[in-house]
């Protein structure tokens, strides 16, 4: 079997891209996906995307992480296949598309030195869980741990520590990505994500950052209302805004942007 292909990264979370609107992909082989996956014997991803066709939307978004498996939603990767739909012709600047968490709207827009960015609606926040002053676990289309630390990300051996968390009794059976965060001011953070399905850590996690954003909010104390959180991980930069309803700790009209540009093409034979 040949399959056409293409490779997308946003801020170093990157992912195989495949039209599917056929249908013609074989979805249960997991076998496959772990393959094509693969660093050394495949293309090599954080996890695959399937463009497929739906009644009510522009397009669905299929997603896979490296193990083979659905997972839920990713949002580096909607906004890929944002940009991808967009490069397929299928959408313009505006792209509406259901995921497995719901419906979702991507829109193409420029950060200020000119440089093309993918703004992705994410889901509301209603319930975001405080386990102590410093640490979060909340659904920001994916579970997410957040923890506050004082000592610097790149001083901490981030896989050890995650791993002690997200295999736990709590969490070992669903799984969970941990995400370990510095504030470097009220509105900027820096993020280091261990995410499952991928079970190492990723350059970076949409919803990781999406997930320290709102915890941040928390935090730091921040006001009601509109909030913007400038966050960087290892593989860039995002942005992430949202509505903060701070006598409910809820939070609406969520937002990721960053960038999300194609890697290169081709086609495997498997």
């Amino acid at each position: 079997m040949n399959l056409t292909f293409k490779k997308y990264q946003g801020t170093g979370n990157d992912f195989i891209l495949i039209d599917d609107r056929k249908l013609t992909f074989p979805l249960n082989n997991v076998a496959l996906i772990k393959q094509l996956c693969n660093r050394r014997f495949g293309i090599g991803a954080d996890g695959l995307i399937l463009l497929q066709p739906h009644a009510d939307a522009d397009f669905y978004m299929k997603y896979y992480n490296s193990d083979g498996k659905e997972s839920s939603m990713c949002g580096n990767g909607g906004r890929c296949i944002s940009q991808f739909a967009s490069d397929l012709h299928i959408v313009k600047n505006r792209a509406e598309f259901f995921a497995i968490d719901g419906k979702h709207l991507a829109m193409q827009t420029k950060h200020k030195d000119g440089s093309a960015l993918v703004k992705l609606e994410m889901i509301p926040v209603e319930k975001i869980e405080i386990r102590n002053p410093d640490t979060f676990v909340l659904n920001t289309g994916s579970p997410h741990y957040v923890k506050f630390i004082t000592e610097p990300t790149d001083t901490i051996t981030l896989v050890e520590k995650a791993k002690v968390i997200r295999y736990n009794n709590e969490f070992k059976e669903n799984g969970i990505n941990v995400n370990f965060v510095n504030v470097t001011s009220p509105e900027n953070i820096i993020v280091r994500t261990y995410e499952r399905g991928v079970e190492d850590e990723t350059l970076s996690c949409g919803t990781g950052a999406t997930a320290a954003a709102l915890a941040t909010a928390i935090f730091n104390n921040l006001p009601a209302g509109y909030n913007s959180i400038d966050v960087c991980v290892k593989g860039g930069e995002l942005c992430v805004e949202f509505n903060f309803d701070k006598h409910l700790l809820k939070f609406s009209d969520v937002w990721l942007q960053g960038p999300a540009k194609m890697v290169f093409e081709g086609t495997i034979n498997c």
